[in-house]
């Protein structure tokens, strides 16, 4: 196959991405990564997978001659497949999910794509550009992008992170990528309009479908060529083995890691973090996890402080629900209790500052722990079985909500850059316990209740005898 079909791309976008889909080498998780108004560079070979030191000299040769002011859309999931499914590969133009996307590589006078990237190249993307760029990401929505001012001699990093669904009807999922293309035309018309050069970057976390283990094998002749397996039954489920062990490595990462001087003081993790506001009777959901933590994340922890008795963590975010500056603070203290003959660290208050305003939710009834130990909980929210209260009813934490999932933190005695014990926010009776225990009073109920009957039955004390005169039994007994 001819790789110059890179270099005429926009004329027909998606039929020729799919032409590419089985040459892909097998058992890869790959994703794709699409470059507008960047430097025309060579593109990789057919059926090549870009590693994440490729992937780097592709975006520090595009940053480096062409603008630096970056707009990055961030898809939860995506591949070729993607596009050959929905981008109107073979000739149904008029159903295409992606005329935007088609339209503004039309219009572009230089692009690259790279059809298959490694799945932890394209995680790592936003780290990469935040660590070229030198600048923090701006996770931006299409509304508030036209209130930014934006500068040609100023870098930035602007993130709009785009949702992907894929169940059982398939057109849920269609219309998902049709409403990201949407907001990819209705984000570049914008910076069209601010006449602002700027290099765009079309990419996703992880590969939304596993490459099927599956070669081609081309005829003699030109004759049609034939998708054949490669190996065994054995060697398929060792490889799926694998992938999966990569999957799950790669979803762990490290703690929010705040030291003061040398020695680490506060150590915090999380599966997720997200806020929501109220308004207009609906809330709004913002997602602080993929600025928080991940490989190439650096949070802002400009305000914390820690020593013997009082520790703060402050995270600092940009650009949340609208507001400019947001920060998300944990104020705890450790002191010894008479009772326990021992030291405790509370969760005293989780703080969420904006626009000069602050919302406090109190914590400390339920967020504690030994003082040598960290506090860990499957869920801590303000909501739902909630753990966080507001400080008062007129508080606007009353307008807020904080969802902490699978959370762990730890304010003092930080040995390292590792938790120590876990203090579990489980209570001693589980679900599962109350069942068993109910189950076995019910059971204990049912045998007593047969016993006490049992125990009321009465034998006769007078026989009949059919050798002597019949017994009478007068009407009054």
């Amino acid at each position: 196959m001819d790789n110059s079909f890179f270099s005429d791309l926009p004329s027909n976008t998606f039929s020729k991405l799919s032409c590419l889909q089985p040459m892909m080498e097998p058992a890869f998780l790959t994703s794709l990564l699409i470059l507008i108004s960047s430097p025309t560079q060579p593109p990789p070979a057919a059926g090549h997978i870009i590693g994440q030191q490729q992937l780097t000299s592709y975006l520090e040769k595009a940053l480096n001659e062409g603008p630096r002011n970056v707009v990055l859309f961030l898809q939860d999931k995506m591949s070729i497949e993607d596009f050959t499914m929905y981008g109107g590969a073979f000739g149904n133009k008029q159903d295409t999910a992606f005329p935007n996307l088609e339209g503004a590589l039309m219009s572009s006078s230089s692009r690259l794509v790279l059809p298959a990237v490694s799945w932890p190249a394209s995680n790592a993307v936003i780290g990469q550009l935040q660590d070229q760029l030198e600048t923090s990401p701006l996770y931006m929505d299409p509304e508030t992008l036209s209130q930014l001012r934006l500068n040609a001699s100023s870098p930035a990093l602007l993130v709009f992170r785009l949702p992907y669904g894929l169940g059982a009807d398939l057109m849920s999922a269609k219309e998902i990528l049709s409403g990201n293309d949407e907001v990819i035309g209705q984000v570049l018309s914008t910076m069209r309009a601010r006449a602002v050069p700027y290099t765009a970057i079309y990419t996703a976390l992880q590969p939304s479908r596993e490459a099927a283990s599956l070669s081609m094998e081309a005829g003699l002749g030109g004759g049609r060529s034939l998708l054949q397996a490669r190996g065994g039954y054995r060697e398929r489920e060792r490889e799926r083995e694998r992938q999966r062990r990569i999957k799950e490595k790669a979803g762990v990462y490290a703690p929010v890691e705040f030291k003061e001087g040398e020695d680490t003081c506060i150590l915090l993790w999380a599966k997720g973090l997200s806020v929501s506001i109220l308004r207009s009777g609906r809330w709004e959901e913002h997602d602080l996890t993929p600025s928080t933590f991940g490989e190439g994340v650096s949070p802002q922890l400009h305000g914390s402080s820690c020593d013997k008795s009082k520790s703060k963590l402050v995270l600092n975010y940009e650009n949340v629900l609208g507001h400019r500056s947001f920060k998300l603070i944990f104020a705890m203290s450790q002191r010894r209790y008479q009772v326990s003959a021992r030291r405790w660290f509370t969760l005293d208050a989780v703080e969420l500052e904006y626009d000069r305003t602050t919302a406090r939710f109190n914590g400390s009834r339920k967020v504690y722990a030994p003082a040598e130990y960290s506090y860990r909980c499957e869920s801590v929210t303000n909501f739902r079985w909630p753990q966080l209260v507001p400080r008062s009813l007129n508080d606007p934490a009353n307008q807020w909500r904080v969802s902490f999932q699978d959370f762990q933190i730890q304010g003092f005695n930080v040995s390292g850059s590792e938790f120590s014990y876990a203090s579990d926010c489980a209570g001693f009776f589980s679900a599962g316990i109350w069942m068993g225990l109910m189950t076995s009073l019910l059971l204990v109920l049912v045998l007593t209740y047969g016993l006490h009957m049992i125990m009321q039955l009465h034998t006769m004390d007078r026989f009949d005898d059919p050798k002597g005169p019949a017994i009478s039994v007068p009407q009054t007994e």
